[in-house]
């Protein structure tokens, strides 16, 4: 990951991680730009490479070989991951709205997004038909149409919309792969049917005559049944309607016909073409503000029109991240003119393709072998990403766009003050928190809505205090995901003993920098954090910022409770079960993001977990008779467990395949990558009455792996144990599993057994 003690000057904002900006992020991590940041806004951390996708549905590929990963990638080039879905662009405040998260703001933007199918142009089409764009939607309904095979009886009939290169290719993948299926399960392959539709007399009509033949001769020959110069009128459930009057009973739809933007680009006030795509200059700026850029499907470049085709979205990648880096710099940005002719390699399932560029064109095996070189060779790229050192360059200010803004970039990595000179500037806070909406309580008597030297607190009668206090360097570089997991994180400790959250007091501190840079951090690191409390019904009444060289947050949190109805370590007793809530395995999983040997799904299912609020576990926890309670944290599974022990006066048997794991953290842990944290935790293991018997089975490292906003590990009566883990998952708690049991205390000093 590229690091540097460099202050951002500039904002570059990538929203989608289509073929060009992994080219654009691969080229900045090879030559960082001092003083630039890149952010990235995608829905998904594996992004598809299109020309592997039929291969993928044959079945001669993994998922993971036809996906580059975002997640690395992004932390290989430094850049920002923001996993969310781009909604609309404000060009006045220079902002991209997003579905789920604060908006983003950028000083250049790059749109390359792609493109989907025009679903809604037929009736119908949109509710019973599957887009094969974007490609993340169709892989799920590929997988489902797969499953169903399995108990499908009878005649299967599938239906392909569109005879271009794409419908083409797909309709021969998923025939191959699906008759393989059917006759690997001793079932007729001939009981499986295709059709391919376009309203175009001919197929591939951007290709070359010799091209168009063999394909013909190639699908008739396969028995694809062609329906060609008749258009698609009508999408039902089960079956579809031609302009020419013919039905045709159908099982399964996709739609691979011309395509076009998506509706939300309508708003953004860009020059859009007749399909709704991007009109962009040959820098690749739009025609409509200098400032942002677009590539790929989603963008027409004036007076060079080409086909919507991936190789014109990868050569784009090294002349936008170019002219990205120049507008950054204050230089004049190159033109680039894409080329008129293109190599096009087709495969027909079967490991045999056809290329063609021009009129030209050859076929066979050694023709899909050389695809295939180009494929993986283009992957390796961006998937075997080689170690880097980190950059620790000097200041530059180059990227400055003005005196002032050079003269902060410069104060910022000056000799910086301590004590309260390190406190973040009032107005920086005052408008980053301006905009925050903290709830309000009754027994919050002077708190954010009156500020003052202090917050002042009602305790009501008959309840106790339950005060705690954490704080943490942030492991990932989106400060709105980090806020909401800190926050969470924080809550923990009064969820588990079966407490009330009242109130909560922030600290934090940001990396220096310009001011408007640390006002988006905090901003978005805060609002991550309210939302997170308000949902806890817990008010957040003060708090205090400071400088330093890494984003951190902790919470001083108060909670409430009934005194007779605390949930404590010592309340464990023989005959219970324990119960874990959560599947452990951040602490490793995050210790190889760091060294880029995490798959980003595996961190999406992290972060996941993490920002699922413990609140309604503990009550339910509590409903069912729960009075040992504590959250899995710092110390590990095993670290906890023997915390709650030896105050109840008990020992434990720990079921090792019982326990809950994130995906990816076996691997991980197998690996030797653990958190900073493990050795220390693994001195915990005098506690373990057995441990030779299992230092070598693959999860015994995990029960020393240290959480962050992990689950909650509890003592149930026997006889509720069920019931309890039911509510638990009905309540989205859906990993929650009985790990082991409470033993009486034995005459051995380790209190934990461990078993299979």
């Amino acid at each position: 990951m590229q690091k540097t003690e460099q202050p951002v000057l500039r904002d570059i904002v990538l929203i989608g991680g289509g073929h060009s900006h992994v080219g654009v992020l691969k080229r900045f991590a090879m030559n960082p730009t001092p003083g630039v940041r890149l952010t990235l806004i995608c829905r998904d951390s594996h992004t598809p490479y299109s020309g592997m996708l039929p291969g993928y549905v044959a079945g001669h590929y993994t998922y993971d070989d036809v996906h580059i990963d975002l997640s690395r990638l992004a932390e290989y080039a430094g850049a920002r991951l923001y996993r969310d879905e781009a909604i609309n662009i404000d060009r006045a405040s220079k902002k991209v709205l997003c579905r789920n998260r604060p908006a983003v703001p950028y000083d250049l933007l790059s749109i390359n997004i792609g493109s989907a199918p025009r679903v809604n142009d037929v009736p119908g089409a949109s509710e019973h038909a599957v887009p094969v764009k974007p490609i993340h939607g169709f892989n799920a309904r590929w997988l489902s149409l797969l499953a169903r095979l399995e108990t499908h009886d009878g005649p299967m009939s599938v239906a392909v919309v569109g005879a271009g290169a794409g419908g083409v290719e797909l309709t021969l993948a998923m025939q191959y792969r699906l008759r393989k299926e059917l006759a690997a399960r001793g079932r007729d392959p001939g009981q499986l049917s295709f059709h391919l539709f376009d309203a175009e007399p001919k197929l591939l009509p951007t290709h070359n005559e010799k091209v168009r033949s063999r394909f013909e001769h190639t699908l008739r020959a396969r028995g694809v049944h062609l329906h060609l110069g008749s258009p698609v009128t009508e999408v039902a459930a089960n079956h579809l309607l031609t302009e020419s009057g013919d039905s045709f009973v159908i099982d399964e739809v996709l739609w691979v016909t011309r395509a076009a933007g998506p509706e939300w680009l309508k708003s953004t006030g860009l020059a859009l073409d007749e399909g709704g795509f991007i009109r962009v200059r040959e820098t690749l700026q739009t025609e409509t503000d200098e400032d942002i850029f677009a590539a790929g499907d989603i963008a027409n470049v004036i007076g060079h029109p080409r086909e919507k085709a991936g190789v014109f979205a990868v050569r784009q990648g090294p002349p936008l991240a170019d002219n990205l880096h120049r507008v950054a710099t204050g230089k004049k940005p190159a033109p680039f003119v894409p080329q008129k002719k293109w190599l096009q390699l087709i495969s027909t399932g079967d490991k045999y393709a056809i290329a063609s560029r021009g009129d030209k064109s050859i076929s066979g095996r050694l023709v899909w072998r050389w695809k295939d070189w180009i494929d993986r060779r283009f992957m390796a790229r961006f998937n075997n990403l080689p170690d880097m050192s980190e950059n620790t360059a000097l200041p530059d200010t180059s990227a400055a766009q003005n005196p002032e803004e050079a003269s902060q970039a410069i104060s910022a990595v000056a000799m910086r003050c301590g004590g309260c000179g390190a406190k973040v500037g009032s107005t920086v806070l005052s408008r980053a928190l301006g905009e925050l909406r903290p709830i309000e309580r009754d027994d919050i008597l002077i708190g954010l809505h009156a500020p003052d030297d202090a917050a002042v607190l009602r305790v009501p009668p008959g309840k106790a205090v339950v005060h705690t206090v954490d704080f943490f360097r942030a492991f990932i570089d989106d400060p709105y995901i980090f806020g909401r997991v800190a926050a969470n994180h924080s809550l923990g400790d009064v969820f588990a003993m079966g407490a009330e959250a009242q109130s909560a007091t922030a600290v934090a501190t940001v990396p220096y920098g310009i001011e408007s840079k640390v006002e988006d951090v905090v901003y978005q690191m805060m609002l991550g954090a309210v939302e997170v409390l308000n949902e806890a019904g817990c008010a957040l009444v003060g708090g205090h910022t400071g400088e330093g060289r890494e984003l951190a947050l902790g919470f001083a949190v108060n909670g409430l409770i009934d005194p007779d109805k605390v949930m404590s370590k010592g309340g464990l007793k023989a005959g219970d079960v324990l119960i874990l809530t959560k599947p452990i395995g951040t602490g490793t999983l995050f210790a190889a993001h760091a060294k880029l040997k995490a798959r980003g799904r595996w961190i999406d299912s992290a972060l996941s977990s993490m920002m699922q609020s413990n609140k309604k576990a503990a009550e339910c926890l509590s409903r069912f008779g729960s009075r040992a309670c504590t959250d899995v944290t710092g110390f590990g599974l095993l670290g906890h467990l023997v915390e709650m022990t030896r105050p109840s006066g008990v020992d434990a048997e720990l079921s090792l395949s019982a326990i809950p794991v994130l995906p990816g953290a076996e691997e991980t842990a197998a690996a030797g990558i653990l958190s900073s944290l493990q050795p220390a935790n693994i001195r915990l293991r005098r506690g373990i009455r057995n441990q030779d018997e299992w230092v070598d089975n693959p999860r015994y490292p995990l029960i020393f792996d240290p959480q962050t906003a992990g689950g909650l590990l509890a003592s149930i009566p026997a006889d509720k144990a069920d019931a309890c883990v039911a509510e638990l998952k009905s309540l989205g708690y859906g990993e929650t599993a009985v790990i082991g049991r409470v033993l009486p205390q034995g005459e051995a000093i380790e209190p934990i057994v461990l078993k299979a």
